[in-house]
């Protein structure tokens, strides 16, 4: 980086005094520097965290509500399919004639 805090005056002999205040100027702006670097790099830390925290509270919300939606998927779907065979069992002719009737849709348009 800059100079650090243990840099070597500029001149020991010629002009010490002036050359040292110098220095002592030189080395604050440059702890001043590097103090304002470290807060920007502690404030974007601080945000990454944020941002990590919220991105796995959404996860963990999104991933119990994907939960929520199976479960009504699968009771949906086994709720169909014990209507479906009610449904049969009740009129096996129409239900047969159903399927009949769309077999034969299904070899009209396959035939074009």
């Amino acid at each position: 980086m800059v100079t650090s805090f243990l840099h070597p005056l500029r001149s020991k002999h010629n002009g010490g005094l002036h050359d040292l205040e110098a220095t002592i100027e030189d080395q604050l702006e440059t702890l001043r520097d590097e103090i304002a670097a470290l807060t920007k790099l502690i404030s974007k830390s601080n945000t990454s965290k944020k941002i990590r925290y919220q991105a796995q509270a959404g996860y963990d919300d999104l991933l119990s509500r994907s939960e929520d939606i199976l479960h009504d998927l699968q009771d949906s779907y086994s709720r169909g399919a014990r209507e479906m065979r009610e449904t049969v069992r009740r009129h096996p002719a129409a239900t047969i004639g159903a399927a009949a009737a769309v077999g034969l849709l299904i070899a009209f348009l396959a035939r074009r």
